[in-house]
């Protein structure tokens, strides 16, 4: 299987598979194997049953095609990961319709959490370098946007960008690292509300004071309903979506 070497990632090699097929086709017969058709398969791979299951071969199988045919249009493993990647982004949200500049973020944010939800192993796909995919520069551009119209530099809108996003991939992130360590058997919490009543038990006033007040504070508030609707975020990730945008207002206001 043809692997990047220790120089790092052939950039040119990833673009031309990236950008395959997104330019305007020319008429004819449509190839039956295409760049786009096989992501799409190794992205049902995935979906089912996660990164660890995906190979070429399987892939392959999937399509009824040899793995060497596939080989011809993806050279290996990792580039099929950045195309499957690009690929399952899909077109970011449209944002016309925001009120101001926070609710447009708010937005892009709820559906980027949306994303990672649907497909979860995005979170495993490793980060060789900034986004080349046209799916992927297309998201960051319609983030850039309402940070341009808050007032931010170029520079500075970039920079929150890259923030904004690395708190959405981090937590969704750091719940699904939560979500596979305890949902198991054997007596062994399997659900948030069972982890937080073990955790009741053991967590000592005098050991842990603040961690105490925190969890009696939640546990005393009744769980609803997970907001996932558009411009809508989780408690954990959307209290910190609106700090971050009030430290912009600030920055812009002192501008």
């Amino acid at each position: 299987m043809a692997t990047r070497d220790n120089k790092g990632p052939d950039l040119q090699r990833s673009l031309a598979l990236l950008w395959a097929g997104r330019t305007p086709g020319r008429r004819g017969p449509r190839a039956q194997l295409t760049v786009e058709r096989i992501a799409l398969a190794a992205i049902q791979v995935a979906d089912a049953d996660g990164l660890d299951a995906l190979s070429m071969q399987r892939v392959a199988t999937e399509l009824g095609y040899s793995t060497m045919s596939l080989y011809n249009h993806i050279p290996g493993k990792d580039l099929l990961l950045e195309v499957m990647a690009d690929v399952a982004a899909a077109k970011p949200p449209e944002l016309d319709g925001a009120k101001d500049y926070r609710d447009a973020v708010r937005q892009w944010a709820s559906a980027l959490w949306s994303a990672f939800r649907t497909h979860p192993w995005l979170l495993r796909v490793p980060l060789d370098h900034s986004p080349i995919g046209p799916n992927q520069l297309a998201w960051l551009d319609r983030l850039l946007r309402p940070l341009l119209e808050a007032g931010l530099a170029p520079g500075e809108a970039r920079a929150a960008a890259l923030h904004l996003t690395a708190v959405v991939r981090g937590t969704a992130q750091i719940g699904l690292d939560m979500n596979s360590a305890h949902k198991t058997d054997g007596g062994r919490p399997r659900t948030e509300t069972e982890l937080a009543r073990a955790l009741s038990e053991l967590i000592d006033p005098e050991g842990y004071p603040a961690l105490a007040a925190v969890h009696a504070a939640e546990a005393g508030v009744a769980s609803g309903p997970e907001q996932t609707g558009e411009g809508t975020l989780p408690a954990e990730i959307g209290f910190g979506v609106d700090r971050f945008l009030d430290g912009i207002d600030a920055w812009v206001a002192k501008s």
